[in-house]
């Protein structure tokens, strides 16, 4: 996977974060400096340290799976990709306006399940776990913030759209995968 790709893969695995900022910077009074750097955290953070568990959780797997690997980063993103299609068209946007360590450490975990399973396909792939997290953890701290700056000033029709278009992003990179 080439820079290009890893950079289209963390924008991708940055937008469940990114429709939660916006949701979080509806429901803020005030959405400052302080605000986008709570939410950039937590989810940068969880993004990056999430394919880091799925790749060693499963990298003593990688022999026997290898002959398959294209296969099984396929699958994985492609349903990570429809999972979030589907959370978009059939979810509401309903972020509470606190901002305390449960309630960010819940919202980042749940939005880094995806990233979980990328790590596993990392696992099968020719991929610098190092570099590859760290551009995922900076590009969702990013949009994190400005996630959060956007749901303050543009409100939630923007949820559905990052979502829907975070979910093609994977189903795409899922597809390119298969076929190189």
């Amino acid at each position: 996977m080439g820079l290009f790709e890893l950079l289209i893969l963390a924008i991708g695995l940055s937008m469940d974060a990114f429709a939660v900022s916006i949701c979080k910077g509806l429901s803020l009074k005030k959405s400052g400096a302080k605000e986008m750097c709570i939410a950039g955290l937590w989810f940068g953070a969880f993004q990056a340290l999430m394919p880091c568990i799925g790749y060693f959780g499963s990298i003593r797997f990688a022999a026997y799976f290898q002959q398959y690997a294209h296969w099984i980063a396929f699958a994985l993103l492609f349903c990570i990709g429809a999972k979030m299609v589907y959370e978009a068209t059939h979810a509401a946007c309903d972020a509470d306006n606190a901002m305390d360590a449960k309630t960010m450490f819940i919202l980042a975990v749940a939005t880094s399940i995806d990233a979980l399973a990328v790590g596993v396909s990392f696992a099968v792939l020719d991929i610098n776990l190092w570099l590859s997290v760290a551009i995922i953890g900076l590009t969702t701290f990013l949009f994190s913030c400005a996630g959060i700056k956007i749901g303050g000033i543009f409100g939630a029709r923007w949820h559905s759209i990052s979502e829907i278009s975070g979910g093609a992003i994977l189903i795409l990179l899922g597809f390119k995968i298969l076929l190189s």
